[in-house]
Parts: C-alpha cells; structure tokens; sequence
C-alpha cells in the first residue's frame, strides 16, 4: 500500500526551534539505546497513570518502539521526557481502498509541565512530519476528547458499547454449522490476528494491527493484572477455516452463582462467523450479561436475538481523522449515489488542506483539482475528516452548522460520502 516510512523523518525543526525558546529540548529518542527507551516508556506509562513497567513489560513495549518513530521533550538534563508521541504510517481503510495513514500514539505531557504549549508543539510537529512525508491523512484514538479539534482533526468513526442481557435476549438467527474450539494464548493472539488482517479491508475504518496487540488481547500482556482470566474460542467453518473468535473474561455476580461475560476483543470475516461468534457468546452457560466495547454501530446483534430490547448500545467517538492533502484523500476513496460535481472550499488554521477544490465523482471515482471559483459548499478541515469515511453524514454536521452553501449540493455531497456499511475502528492505537 506505501513504502512510507515514518522513522525516516527528522525531528520537525519548527517545534524543536519553539520548544528549544522555552527551555526545552525537543528530539527523536534512539530505540538502539536501552537507557533512552527506558526513559520514554516510563515517561509514558506515567502519563496515562499507568503502573511503572516491569522488566518484562518494558522489554515488549520496547519492541513496539522499535517499530515506531518516538519523540521525547526533555526538560534540563533530566533523562526522563517531560512529554512524549510516537506515530508509524500504516493502511487506513476506506469506502473502496485504503489510503496511507499517520498514526500518532503515546500524546503525554507530564503533570509538572502542563500549560507550557508543549502539546500543541508535539501534535503540530506530528502533522508538518506527516505532510512532509506526503502522508495525505492523520489518525489517532483519543483519552480526551476536547483537545484535538484545534489541530483539525474530526470525531470520524463512532463505535458502539453493547450491553446485552443474555438470561432475556434469546435467540432468532440461524445456527452456524462449523464447530468451536477453546484454543490456548499463543495460537489464540495468531487467530485473531490473521481474522483481523482479511477483516480489517472489509469496512471503512480499521487500520493494520501488530503482533504485540493481539498478544494483549489473548492475556500475554506482561502488564496485564488480568491476564490469567482471558480465555479464547475460535469459530471454523466446515472447510476447517477459522473465520471468528473472540478473547474475553468472566466476572462473578457476587451471590447470584453466575457471571457476567466482559468481552476483550471479537472479530470475524464473515456474516457466518460473526453469527456464530455472538451466538456462543450469548448461550453461554451461567452468564447474566455479556458486554462488549468498539462494534460497529450497525452490528447485527440487535437483529440476531430474539428481545432486541435486551440489548443497550451507547454511541460514543473512536477514531478521529485529520486530512492533510485534500486531493489525495479524496480520491482514495469511492463514492456512492449519482456522478457529482460540486466546489468545496476547506479551511485550515494550520494551513494544510487550505483551499477551494474542484470535486468531480464520475463512476464512484473523484478527481480533485484546486479552483478559484465560487464555492457551493464551505467547512473547515475537521469537519471534512469527521465525514471522510462515511460514519458521519455530512448532513448532520450541517444541521449543527458546520457545513455551509447549497442545500442541495450539501445533501448530494453527504449523499456521496456515504458508506455502504458502518465504519469501525476495533482496536485503541
């Protein structure tokens, strides 16, 4: 999909020169040096008040670093980073494609140093780092979700937390004819990662995984308190095939004799798969409720049980996007509905997708072209991420006026932007 590396990137200069005004040294952290990487990671664990790592914990997310580029700000000749971020280019899904994305993780700032615009320092540097590498969008999952609008990112795919009460919900679906299996940690973390790898092109959203992910998922997190707890079942089709599974704990109801099923992470590529996955979840035995978190807002589950009013889902933002090259994003993707012709104007405080483009959709395919003539619609940049894979109608951005123009042309745009499915984003980055 690219050969865009992101450790090829230097430092970016301007917030290394911003920073370096106010006493602070701004520089990319040499994973080569165990001490270094040490410092960052406990840096970081700290920023998202996390335990101090352990030995072995620290040697598995070291291998994550390896993997990454990692900025640190240091204050002094302190060798612990008052500030940390690292990001890595990788494959974000798409309506009809993938387009390479910067993923950027690990935004801390250390509580003795807040207010000191550090953060704004890092998040821009991240996105200069990303333009220049010509990486035509950003993307990150965030812990507060009233920071990143100002660098023009956008709430772009929403998930759903379901919470189903098993005792009621019932059955209504067809029964899957393949065969379950408990398989153990090492061959669970595989499967889940292979399902992901063919799932993940299936719906807008998803990015490419990595290995230390699905180990997590599977309980061999070193850090992970509950890590004994996890069990894992794989679903195959009757070719033999697996094509779902699931990682998940139980937790005892306290004087009920039963339990309550949390589940870490479900995945399938196929409708089959996911049926049966959900049908294992909820026939199983002494469980009063099974709950699960990052699922589509479309999941089927409402239509699988038989008391659809036995399942809750409570909406919530996932993954936000940040465009950087308007016509390289745009014309990443397909569109749906009739050919288009519309003129967008797109504002930009930091300048990156600044302008007034030419949106021509013939066949579900654009061509982007800067214009200077008048635009039909006008929104800024975060805006135009939160309704670029189709989880956020355009329509309902402009109803809470953000979008401007044409009317129609507005309601043919957003018609466009559509996706066939429900974009989801099934992992935290």
């Amino acid at each position: 999909m690219t050969d865009i590396d992101a450790r090829d990137q230097p430092a970016d200069p301007r917030s290394a020169e911003r920073l370096h005004r106010s006493g602070f040294d701004y520089r990319i952290i040499d994973t080569a040096d165990a001490q270094a990487t040490a410092a960052f990671l406990r840096a970081e664990t700290r920023g998202f008040l996390d335990a101090e790592p352990t030995d072995e914990s620290r040697d598995e997310m070291a291998g994550i670093l390896q993997d990454r580029r990692n900025i640190g700000v240091f204050d002094g000749d302190d060798p612990l980073p008052i500030a940390t971020v690292n990001s890595w280019v990788t494959p974000l899904t798409v309506p009809g494609g993938e387009v390479p994305m910067w993923a950027i993780s690990s935004v801390t700032v250390s509580a003795t140093h807040r207010r000191r615009g550090i953060a704004r320092q890092l998040l821009e540097g991240e996105l200069r780092a990303a333009a220049t590498a010509g990486v035509p969008v950003a993307g990150l999952t965030v812990s507060e979700a009233t920071i990143y609008g100002r660098y023009g990112f956008g709430a772009a795919i929403p998930v759903a937390q379901l919470t189903i009460d098993a005792r009621r919900a019932g059955w209504g679906a067809p029964d899957a004819s393949g065969r379950f299996a408990y398989v153990e940690k090492d061959e669970l973390a595989t499967v889940l990662g292979e399902l992901h790898d063919r799932a993940r092109t299936q719906r807008a959203g998803q990015i490419a995984g990595w290995p230390a992910r699905w180990r997590r998922m599977a309980g061999q997190g070193p850090s992970d308190k509950g890590a004994a707890e996890v069990r894992g079942v794989v679903w195959r089709d009757d070719e033999g095939r697996p094509r779902g599974a699931v990682a998940y704990r139980l937790a005892e109801v306290e004087g009920e004799f039963r339990a309550q099923l949390q589940v870490r992470h479900l995945v399938a590529d196929t409708d089959e798969g996911l049926r049966a996955m959900w049908s294992f979840l909820l026939h199983h035995d002494l469980v009063n409720r099974v709950s699960v978190d990052l699922r589509p807002v479309d999941d089927p589950v409402t239509w699988l049980v038989a008391d659809q009013r036995a399942v809750t889902q409570r909406v919530h933002d996932h993954g936000w996007l940040r465009i950087l090259d308007v016509p390289a994003a745009l014309q990443a993707r397909t569109y749906a509905g009739d050919d288009l012709e519309i003129t967008v104007e797109v504002t930009d405080a930091l300048g990156f997708a600044e302008g007034i483009w030419r949106v021509r959709v013939s066949g579900g395919t654009a061509t982007v072209q800067a214009t200077d003539a008048a635009p039909d619609v006008t929104l800024d940049v975060a805006t135009l991420s939160s309704a670029y894979v189709g989880g956020v109608p355009l329509t309902q951005l402009a109803a809470a006026g953000r979008v401007h123009g044409d009317g129609a042309q507005i309601i043919a745009f957003s018609e466009a932007l559509r996706s066939p499915e429900a974009p989801v984003l099934s992992i935290w980055y």
